[in-house]
């Protein structure tokens, strides 16, 4: 990977609510096709800093561009708005199906509104999305009936229907059941074989371990540690991470 073409840039990143520092002096550099992981303890500001890749949040200081749009600026074009939703898709922890449409009405939903594209090809692309996640059959069925896994489903195949460069996982699995955390998980391995983008925010180890390029280790609101996840989960060097990983391990043996 170009080590010349990063698709997010972080310089000194800072995030502050009022008086309350959520994110200090962030800096990292995200490649086209990696894989990274940000794990931490709760209220680190993981899902903070994800959605700040997406301007959800608006960052107090520091440079932070993606895609080559800088949002640093106080005030975004609708243009620059407008191609980061498209270019930068986010799956949510609760999913925000829209209860009262099908779910190939939630998949193309976006595409219609905001890519413009016609009935046919927002559902020609709805399908082959659907097909990609599996649930070719739930095209006409309603959120509700379906399993929190098939939910989460819909919601990345919703997401890939923009045909992002970059999609952003805000704890992807941490709703679901233990008996429905593997489909949800095979499916995002299968878009890091296919070279995705994708930051993912997650207490998933295995996951993290087995499938992220590197790992980020936000701790009191500044990244701790960071590398290669082989290396850094198996030797980690700060007293921090040790206590993480071990509070991790004991919760998984409980």
């Amino acid at each position: 990977m170009p080590a010349s073409n990063p698709v997010i840039v972080c310089a000194n990143l800072q995030k502050s609510f009022g008086d309350l520092a959520v994110l200090q002096g962030i800096d990292c550099q995200i490649q086209r096709g990696e894989v990274v992981s940000i794990i931490g303890s709760s209220g680190c500001g993981k899902s903070t800093l994800l959605r700040c890749f997406n301007r959800l949040e608006s960052i107090s200081g520091g440079q932070l561009i993606v895609n080559n749009i800088d949002l640093s600026k106080p005030k975004l074009s609708r243009r620059d708005l407008l191609a980061l939703r498209a270019n930068v898709g986010m799956v949510f922890q609760q999913f925000n199906l829209f209860p009262h449409l099908s779910v190939l009405e939630n998949l193309c939903l976006a595409p219609l509104k905001v890519l413009e594209q016609s009935k046919k090809e927002s559902r020609e692309t709805a399908r082959l999305y659907l097909d990609k996640v599996g649930l070719s059959a739930k095209a006409d069925a309603y959120p509700d009936p379906l399993s929190g896994g098939q939910q989460h489903r819909v919601a990345i195949a919703r997401a890939l229907c923009m045909k992002p460069e970059v999609m952003l996982f805000d704890e992807p699995t941490s709703a679901l059941d233990p008996e429905l955390v593997g489909e949800v998980l095979e499916v995002m391995q299968q878009l890091a074989k296919e070279g995705m983008t994708m930051i993912v925010v997650t207490h998933e180890m295995q996951f993290a371990r087995e499938v992220a390029s590197r790992v980020v280790f936000l701790n009191k609101v500044k990244v701790e540690e960071e590398g290669d996840p082989r290396h850094v989960l198996s030797n980690p060097k700060s007293e921090r991470l040790q206590a993480f990983l071990s509070r991790m391990n004991s919760t998984l043996v409980a």
